[in-house]
Order: structure tokens, then sequence, then C-alpha cells
């Protein structure tokens, strides 16, 4: 099976709260088709696709934007987990530091197999986002994607630009820890030789 082949996920979710579909090719040009019900919601999840040149399609309806967002964040964490397959020869970890005006984030990955998050947010709510709710999605989508996940802000000011600086953040994070690495060939990124 080809690289290609193996770094397009699709997802499904059907509960109570929600219906979400998610589709997700790795190797994009960072086009994004969302539709979440929230335009900001939709607006940051481009910030991911675009930034980390992954092809996204997102639609998601549900009875509030808490279980909209979780749900979103569950099921593309888990179309990540589905697109690196086996993990060869990525290069598994990602950082960057990104800059929106008066605001300075920092997003850190590892798809090492272990989802851990340890996430800051901007202190105030972006239109329908509450601040938590950005905290839960970058949660929600470590633990289904099995990668850690650290955000810091290392600077604030308009809630916007933070939360946004984020999101294009993460996108640029994840671009380079799912890079395939030349060197690596088809070996595992790891001394186990082992990532689940």
């Amino acid at each position: 099976m080809s690289a290609v082949e193996i770094r397009n996920a699709a997802v499904h979710r059907k509960s109570q709260e929600t219906t979400v579909d998610v589709e997700l090719n790795l190797d994009g040009r960072g086009e994004a088709d969302i539709r979440t019900g929230s335009r900001i919601f939709d607006h940051f999840l481009s910030q991911i696709a675009r930034h980390g040149l992954f092809d996204l399609k997102i639609t998601a309806n549900g009875a509030d934007i808490h279980h909209v967002v979780e749900d979103v964040a569950i099921c593309l964490g888990q179309a990540f987990y589905k697109a690196l397959g086996e993990k060869r020869g990525i290069s598994r970890m990602g950082w960057v530091v990104v800059p929106m005006d008066e605001a300075l984030v920092q997003v850190a990955v590892d798809l090492g197999g272990r989802g851990y998050a340890q996430v800051e947010a901007p202190p105030g709510p972006v239109a329908e986002l509450a601040p938590d709710l950005v905290r839960h999605f970058f949660s929600s989508l470590a633990l289904e994607g099995k990668m850690n996940l650290h955000s810091q802000i290392l600077r604030g000011g308009n809630e916007h630009h933070v939360a946004e600086a984020l999101f294009k953040a993460l996108g640029r994070a994840l671009d380079m820890a799912c890079r395939l690495d030349y060197r690596l060939g088809d070996r595992l990124p790891s001394t186990k030789e082992l990532i689940e």
C-alpha cells in the first residue's frame, strides 16, 4: 500500500446530540469545506487545513455548540489517527511559534501514540466559542488522535487573535509532525519500534 493511500481517512459519528462527517487528506493543498453551523468555528477549523496543507471536509450539526465542538474534535482526532496508519516514515513531532498582531502562541505535538493535552486557551470568548470550548477542542483532538499536544499563549490581547493563532499553529505543528521523512524510509520514528 502506498503512503498516499494510507494517508486519507473518513470518519462518521452519529449520536443523540450530533451528526458529524470528517474527510481528511494529509497530503493535500490546504483546501477546506467546513460546515458546522458556527461561522467562527468553521473559520478556525479552516486555519488547520490551510496552514497544515491538509484537505479537510467537515459537516456537523447538533443541538448546541458544546456538543458540536466536542464531536468534531473527536472525529478529527480519529481521522488523523486513521490517516497516519502505522506511522512509518513520519517526522512524528512538530512545533511552531505563530504571531498574529499582538498575540504570540506556541503549539507542539508528538504523534507518539499517547493521548495527552496541556492547553492554554484565550481568556475570553470569541463569538459563541467560550474559552473552555477552545480548550476542550484541543484536548479531545489530542485524546482521540493519540497525540501529545501542548499549547501556550506567550503574549495575548485580543481573544480572536489568540484563538486564531492557536488554530493556525495547530495546523503548522501537525503538518510538521505528519510529514514523511525520506531518511526514515519505512521505519518507525521510535527506538521502541512500536507506536500505537
